[in-house]
């Protein structure tokens, strides 16, 4: 009996000792359960005040970026200006000075306007497919030859998908009288065949989709964009490099380079009216051989003046289209320019301007 006893409670010792042993374990795991818990919590803390710095930092680095291109776009424009002022040749003594080349050039273009308010694109066009088809015949060739030729093209193929299917023997002779008639077939052809393939047979409205299509430059891109979609661009034809180096406001010939160099001294919405105002007045007055100096409204603005006939009877007659009292070159021309006395060219006949 005694013996069941003491074996009875040295089990119950054992068991004792046993549930002893366990609890400070069981605290221990509680503790570094805890203790793991309070780790992985600052962990994700640092994880995300780590991502929320980078995202910070990001942001102010791009922002920074975008503050260091603005200033270099506007120190280009600067240097752009400042070039053109130093490029044209000055009399001794007296150079000008690029606020000074700004004020003039922009002085030029108001006097410009008043004197051309109806200034427009000299190609009868309908929508943006015929003066992009215009614009590219009308490469070595005038305004009015295109405009007494297009009527019968665009009758014959009035979309992009009828004059990509022509047969270019039938679109070479109704081009002849433009020259250069097989090139301009070959490029009418293919750019139609470009806006069908590439753009759905619509005109794209963007200066780089427009000059992917065949025989379509910057200029004749610009032509497009600013009187077709309102997109404001500088028209750099054979009057428009002309005159401003006439006016010194560049010494550039490369037409990539007199586009950059002109546009610095404009705000971009002008850009579109100055090339209308700027082409009419070279094609009108300030001719390549005999500028009509004499009856010239922006004569006390232009380093040039004296290159020309002064003598203001006979510059008078130099003056074409309506400042000298014959038909313009469009067909259809708008309304604003009848009503301040221009004529409309007849379908068909001579020539009577550049």
């Amino acid at each position: 009996m005694k013996k069941a006893a003491a074996k009875q409670a040295a089990v119950k010792k054992a068991a004792v000792k046993k549930t002893a042993a366990q609890k400070p374990a069981s605290k221990k795991a509680a503790s570094e359960k805890a203790v793991a818990k309070k780790a992985a919590s600052e962990k994700a803390v640092a994880e995300k005040a780590a991502s929320e710095k980078a995202a910070s930092e990001k942001a102010a680095s791009e922002k920074a970026a975008a503050k260091k291109a603005a200033v270099e776009k506007a120190a280009s424009k600067k240097a752009a200006v400042e070039k053109a002022a130093a490029e044209r040749p000055q009399p001794a003594g007296k150079p000008e000075s690029p606020t000074a080349l700004v004020r003039r050039a922009r002085r030029i273009n108001r006097e410009l306007a008043e004197v051309y308010p109806y200034a427009h694109p000299e190609l009868d066009f309908e929508n943006p497919f015929q003066l992009l088809v215009a614009t590219v015949l009308s490469a070595q060739t005038t305004d009015l030859r295109v405009n007494q030729t297009t009527p019968t093209l665009f009758a014959k193929y009035p979309t992009p998908e009828d004059l990509a299917a022509a047969n270019p023997e039938e679109v070479e002779e109704i081009l002849r009288p433009c020259g250069f008639f097989r090139a301009k077939t070959k490029s009418v052809i293919g750019l139609s065949k470009g806006l069908v393939e590439q753009f759905g047979g619509e005109v794209p409205g963007r200066l780089e989709d427009l000059v992917k299509l065949p025989g379509v430059g910057r200029k004749t891109a610009f032509v497009v964009l600013g009187n077709a979609f309102g997109r404001p661009g500088i028209t750099v034809d054979t009057h428009f490099q002309r005159l401003v180096r006439r006016w010194r406001w560049t010494a550039e010939t490369d037409p990539d380079k007199i586009e950059a160099a002109v546009g610095a001294l404009f705000p971009k919405s002008d850009w579109t009216d100055l090339s209308h105002h700027v082409i009419w007045h070279g094609r009108r007055m300030c001719h390549a051989r005999k500028p009509a100096c004499g009856v010239c409204p922006i004569a006390p603005l232009c380093p040039a003046y004296g290159e020309g006939e002064t003598d203001p009877e006979k510059a008078k007659k130099l003056l074409k289209y309506e400042k000298g009292g014959f038909p313009g070159q469009r067909l259809k021309p708008p309304q604003a320019y009848l009503d301040a006395g221009g004529r409309p060219a007849p379908p068909l006949g001579a020539v009577s301007g550049t």
